[in-house]
């Protein structure tokens, strides 16, 4: 099966030989998005019944939205189970509209995750067993920070570099006008006349010698 996260970051132990496919792995998954849409990622830890880690997946996805990204935590980690000849698979997520998406309580309307919620649905019905749960955010701790760490990562902050920012284009403005090094002129009537038609532009301030 071809992945669809080829340049995902997977740091995984060897499954325990105690760890048959019967057994259950149990997935907690994250995605986030800053912005919404925004520089988005996602993550997952897998854990056997033993509950020894047994992966831990993550990937910066780009500029999503926090529903893509939700999605993708998932579908990454149907992709691992399958790959790995793991059939039934407990996942844990946070994001209430997903689980309830999955387990058909929900309608998918969106016409941008209709494709991820139908692939999905294909991987699970390879599972002899599958579950999807919702759990708080404080409860899905380790997947949430694989997930930030995934968006660090793309956007370059864990090398201490922010991402360059495009400004919005100025007009070009026009050169302070500067004043000659020296003119000359005479006073009359408290006002500065100036030789040879010269003239001052508005704002400039000046010195006056006697001679």
């Amino acid at each position: 099966m071809a992945s669809l996260f080829p340049e995902s970051r997977t740091s995984e132990s060897r499954i325990p030989e105690s760890t048959s496919a019967a057994q259950w792995v149990l997935a907690h998954c994250d995605g986030g998005s800053r912005g919404n849409p925004g520089p988005a990622g996602f993550g997952a830890l897998l854990v056997d019944a033993k509950g020894q880690t047994i992966a831990e997946l993550s990937e910066f996805l780009g500029i999503r939205t926090n529903n893509f990204a939700e999605y993708s935590g998932l579908l990454a980690c149907l992709e691992y189970a399958l790959k790995r000849k793991i059939t039934r698979l407990k996942v844990v997520s946070d994001s209430e509209l997903m689980v309830k998406q999955i387990q058909g309580k929900y309608k998918v309307n969106s016409p941008d995750l209709k494709p991820l919620w139908q692939e999905a649905r294909n991987r699970i019905a390879q599972l002899d067993g599958f579950e999807i749960t919702h759990a708080l955010r404080h409860k899905n701790k380790e997947a949430d920070a694989l997930a930030n760490q995934a968006m660090d990562r793309g956007m370059k902050r864990g090398g201490g570099t922010e991402p360059v920012q495009s400004l919005p284009l100025r007009a070009p403005q026009k050169p302070a006008a500067t004043a000659p090094a020296m003119l000359r002129g005479f006073t009359k009537n408290g006002t500065i006349h100036l030789l040879g038609g010269a003239t001052l532009p508005d704002g400039i301030f000046v010195k006056i010698i006697p001679e």
